[in-house]
């Protein structure tokens, strides 16, 4: 368990660390190369404190709800975070990474490469409307058609171990083990996923998490791999939302790639079946933002290791005979997280 710290004294260490970090990617090394440290999160966050980016995949079902869009945003203004490729999955996966390509674009970050999931499709979506007639053929980097291999590909590249955030269901990933699984080896899985001892609501009854429940099959698979995970469950990333202040600096915010978020968040609520949020005075529930914070920190959240059994049902069950999983169970500071949350989203 890490000890509580204040507020102050984390956003004074996220600026510096974000100023030792903020300058250009360095150059890869050779291919060949070993990695230099094992992938695991204390060496990930030694990489950090080092000064250096630490290497990250990130792999979303965005255009569903609409936190992986704040997750996408947040992942590119954290500087701790060398971002290597963004794969779309879970279906439908041409409109998702239509998505994920136009918001590189607005962020003028066209130098990270797109790949499409096992699962292509271009329907409609709940965010076809920001989206509008955008062509992967017009997003001047690079677009991967198989997104799966470029996964494999960029972690068997790396001369460092990368760190894989999945903030969807995983049918991608679980088809990187089956064609690859010597690069659970090389790589972190990072995963908003799971329900550990509260559950949507913060209830004090566990649930079936979406991305669990949508490819139970594909988490066990995850499961199965000889590699650290560690997940935020719904116990810590179901009960962030922005309000009030703190909100509305995101929402007044001119900047071009805030824009589109709120945009983009404005379309989500305009398709939205039930009551959604009013986009003018608060956000949904950004779950999949703590995931992209647990690749670069976890000091504002309590860790605890867990055996945990994925079922057929979605559930993520603890069992002494289950695997060990890395839980952020408890925040020890979660207006700390949010404040920090509001500040990357507007820098």
């Amino acid at each position: 368990m890490r000890h509580p710290i204040s507020r102050r004294s984390f956003l004074a260490g996220a600026s510096a660390a974000a100023l030792t970090a903020g300058g250009p990617a360095t150059a890869r090394r050779s291919a060949a190369a070993e990695p230099s440290s094992p992938p695991t999160a204390e060496a990930a966050f030694a990489m950090r404190d080092r000064g250096k980016k630490i290497p990250v995949i990130f792999d979303t079902d965005i255009g569903g709800d609409i936190d992986d869009t704040w997750a996408q945003v947040m992942l590119l203004n954290s500087p701790e975070l060398d971002v290597r490729l963004v794969t779309s999955d879970s279906g439908n996966d041409t409109y998702r990474a239509r998505l994920l390509a136009k918001m590189l674009e607005v962020a003028g970050r066209t130098e990270i490469p797109v790949g499409i999931g096992c699962k292509p499709g271009d329907g409609k979506g709940r965010q076809s409307a920001w989206l509008g007639d955008y062509r992967l053929d017009s997003y001047p980097g690079k677009v991967h058609e198989d997104g799966v291999g470029a996964i494999i590909e960029t972690i068997r590249a790396s001369a460092e171990p990368i760190t894989l955030v999945a903030v969807g269901p995983v049918p991608n990933i679980a088809e990187v083990l089956r064609r690859a699984p010597d690069v659970a080896g090389k790589a972190r899985f990072v995963g908003m996923h799971g329900s550990v001892y509260r559950g949507y609501g913060d209830s004090k009854d566990i649930s079936p998490e979406y991305n669990v429940r949508a490819a139970p099959a594909a988490l066990q698979a995850v499961f199965r791999a000889d590699w650290e995970i560690s997940i935020t469950p719904l116990d810590t990333c179901g009960i962030v939302h922005l309000t009030g202040e703190n909100y509305q600096k995101v929402y007044g915010c001119r900047d071009p790639l805030v824009r589109a978020l709120i945009e983009n968040y404005r379309a989500w609520c305009d398709t939205g079946k039930g009551k959604t949020p009013d986009p003018a005075q608060r956000s949904s529930t950004l779950f999949d933002t703590v995931a992209v914070y647990m690749a670069f920190s976890e000091e504002l959240l309590e860790m605890e290791e867990v055996p945990l059994k994925v079922d057929d049902q979605g559930y993520t069950r603890i069992d002494p005979a289950g695997r060990k999983v890395r839980c952020a169970v408890r925040w020890n500071d979660r207006a700390a997280f949010e404040d920090e949350l509001v500040r990357r989203i507007v820098s």
